[in-house]
């Protein structure tokens, strides 16, 4: 079974990275070892990848709002057989896009029919969580890996296409441009099996709060 990384865990993994390389070091001084939550329990596991599908390439304010919009009109509980009930049009109404809109209800009907089996995913390891959720239309790997970060707490997520992540990495090492997603999967190799750390001082790099 693949381990969640614990609270202690995620300590470690920082001081370990912070003893391999001064600019790992400073960013350590600087932002302390990640602050990712215990994740959803395995019944909250599908509300929790809905909000992450609501939230993407939307500013957090405006996310925020529309996701209270659509957890109103869905109502409680907030589980599959809501969302489908729910329907297109007062999701629409809601703020969603209609690729949004399609997305959550087709992770809707994979969750009830078992492609998607929340419980057993934390069982399984980070490809084999990835290709599972995939599955879903409108599910990318950045969704994908940003559930094994915070959902599942998994340790080695490293998130290539991730623009924060990218312009982090140019920043934190003086780069003069930020790397693509090829020459960021290279210069990440050094830093397995914590990159999910790395990963969260870029982020914290470019956005501090």
């Amino acid at each position: 079974m693949a381990r969640a990384t614990s609270r202690s865990g995620w300590r470690d993994a920082a001081d370990e990275l912070a003893r391999r390389h001064p600019v790992l070091d400073r960013l350590h001084t600087d932002h302390g070892p990640p602050t990712i939550g215990p994740g959803a329990a395995p019944d909250d596991r599908f509300a929790a990848t809905c909000r992450a599908v609501a939230y993407q390439q939307l500013a957090g304010r405006a996310a925020s709002v529309i996701w209270s919009r659509v957890v109103q009109v869905v109502g409680e509980p907030f589980d599959p057989a809501s969302v489908v009930a729910t329907g297109p049009e007062r999701l629409r109404s809601a703020g969603l896009s209609g690729a949004k809109v399609a997305t959550l209800l087709s992770l809707a009907e994979h969750t009830a029919d078992g492609t998607v089996d929340w419980r057993r995913l934390a069982r399984l390891d980070d490809t084999a969580v990835i290709a599972d959720l995939t599955q879903v239309r409108g599910i990318g790997p950045w969704t994908a890996q940003m559930f094994l970060m915070f959902e599942l707490r998994r340790a080695d997520v490293w998130p290539t296409g991730d623009l924060g992540v990218r312009n982090g990495y140019a920043q934190a090492f003086g780069l003069d441009d930020a790397p693509d997603a090829r020459e960021l999967a290279r210069l990440g190799e050094p830093w397995a099996p914590y990159r999910s750390v790395v990963a969260w001082w870029c982020w914290r790099e470019v956005d501090p709060d």
